[in-house]
């Protein structure tokens, strides 16, 4: 596995592993949770070092999951988890006071079973506290030891900016991908300034640019994709054709479709790591082997304008989680 340095120096491998999969979003949870646990391992013997959590995750579940798992091998990886969400509220709420950051903090390393979250990252940007005040007291905590890397997740350019003058910011996750664009407008050309890494969550829009998931899918219960308009089965038939291109290229090269989403990805800037999650070990290796996928300059271009060419139909989130992305 190939590495890849984000901000203030932190080297990770350049692909990482998201958990969030394993306990919720996508259908039914496994069965097994040492199945669970072995793919998390494995994923880390395949030399995975970036896996990321959030205690939003169940809440707390994934915490908990991902803790056991990688206790044996605690350094061996760097563990990402979020603090932002009001846990306690039914309508999924944003908290980032100071005092609450601490206590998701501290529970976070309970549930982790370790003394340091090696990037913590403000889940989403709450409106309600000023970000200098969320950046000072995760600079707090870094100064106690129990944080080292300060991350924020679907921020605007201007609230980066703000956090980074208070605090280094070492990341930014949001979502990007072949077909989820936004960062490249303003986000990524602030991070290329400041010298901030990005952490792109869905590279594979969910499943769709792999071409696991067509207009003839259907959605198990708790399949968050079910609420997404990009997925609804008119938008699934309109958007294949973004699909059918990239399954043209991946073809042609003897790899697969998600191999080039993602090679298309790392191609972009080397400092960005995106972090697929998946429950099987099979797609763990699958996704590292695309950090040797060769693209061309001509083959970049034109996936890059696929887009422009193509299209994409329906928003990535439906309103609600599209009212908790920062403008």
């Amino acid at each position: 596995m190939h590495t890849r340095t984000l901000g203030q120096g932190l080297e990770v491998s350049a692909i990482g592993f998201g958990a969030m999969g394993m306990t919720q979003s996508y259908g039914p949870n496994p069965g097994d949770r040492n199945d669970m646990i072995g793919v998390m391992r494995g994923a880390v013997e395949r030399g995975v070092t970036l896996i990321d959590t959030a205690e939003a995750y169940g809440p707390f579940v994934n915490e908990e999951l991902v803790g056991e798992a990688l206790e044996p091998v605690r350094d061996q990886v760097v563990l990402a988890t979020k603090f932002g969400f009001d846990t306690e509220s039914d309508d999924g709420g944003l908290d980032s006071r100071p005092e609450h950051i601490r206590e998701v903090a501290e529970a976070s390393l309970r549930r982790l079973r370790t003394d340091r979250i090696d990037l913590f990252y403000q889940h989403r940007v709450d409106p309600d506290v000023p970000i200098e005040d969320v950046a000072g007291t995760v600079g707090e905590l870094v100064a106690e030891g129990k944080v080292a890397h300060f991350g924020l997740s679907e921020a605007s350019a201007a609230t980066i900016r703000r956090a980074h003058a208070v605090h280094p910011v070492t990341a930014v996750q949001s979502e990007y991908s072949l077909w989820t664009r936004d960062p490249e407008r303003e986000v990524l050309p602030t991070l290329a300034e400041l010298g901030i890494g990005f952490v792109p969550f869905s590279p594979l829009g969910k499943g769709f640019l792999t071409g696991k998931v067509d207009p003839s899918t259907t959605f198990a219960d708790g399949d968050i994709r079910s609420t997404i308009p990009r997925f609804s089965e008119q938008n699934r038939s309109a958007n294949q054709a973004i699909v059918d291109h990239v399954r043209a290229l991946a073809d042609a090269k003897g790899v697969t479709p998600g191999q080039v989403a993602l090679a298309w990805l790392l191609a972009q800037q080397p400092w960005i790591v995106p972090i697929p999650g998946t429950r099987r070990i099979e797609r763990v290796e699958e996704n590292a082997a695309s950090t040797a996928v060769p693209l061309s300059a001509d083959d970049l271009a034109d996936l890059a304008a696929l887009l422009t060419r193509i299209g994409v139909h329906g928003d990535r989130y439906g309103e609600m989680h599209m009212g908790l992305v920062d403008g």
